[in-house]
């Protein structure tokens, strides 16, 4: 199997596992659940907008580009739109970065691509990472 392929293969399996973590936390978790501000799936809007997205920094480059990535978090979190927002690095490859987004609509997310935060972080890529950002637009099924 060539690289793109495991590449494509472990793209995928991040998302499902991720998904099946994070469906799990309403259902299991023995804290409060007021303590947590996760959005419940029966309240995401009709046509609310999936994204998995990743970035790979180019070798000996890992630190910086966790280090601009990750004020990211916060910036995005106070987007008005963004349901959701999770920034995940592989554990046994340093500076492999997966993002899992919701957006209340596809014009959200194209407003966040557009912010100034965003395109800040575009524009530390091509030192920082090895090829550009990957993005995957989803449908989100099962939620209504």
């Amino acid at each position: 199997m060539n690289k793109k392929k495991i590449n494509k293969i472990q793209l995928k399996w991040t998302v499902a596992i991720f998904l099946a973590a994070l469906s799990m936390l309403g259902s299991g978790c023995s804290a409060p659940k007021e303590k947590f501000a996760i959005t419940r799936y029966d309240k995401l809007p009709a046509g609310a907008y999936s994204v998995v997205a990743e970035v790979r920094a180019k070798p000996g480059k890992e630190g910086e580009l966790r280090a601009a990535t990750l004020p990211l978090v916060t910036a995005v979190r106070n987007e008005p739109n963004n349901l959701l927002y999770f920034l995940h690095e592989d554990r046994e490859t340093h500076g492999h970065f997966i993002f899992y987004e919701i957006f209340a609509s596809q014009a959200d997310f194209e407003a966040h691509n557009a912010s100034p935060h965003v395109q800040e972080w575009f524009a530390k890529l091509p030192d920082l990472a090895d090829g550009g950002v990957k993005v995957i637009r989803m449908e989100i099924l099962g939620n209504k």
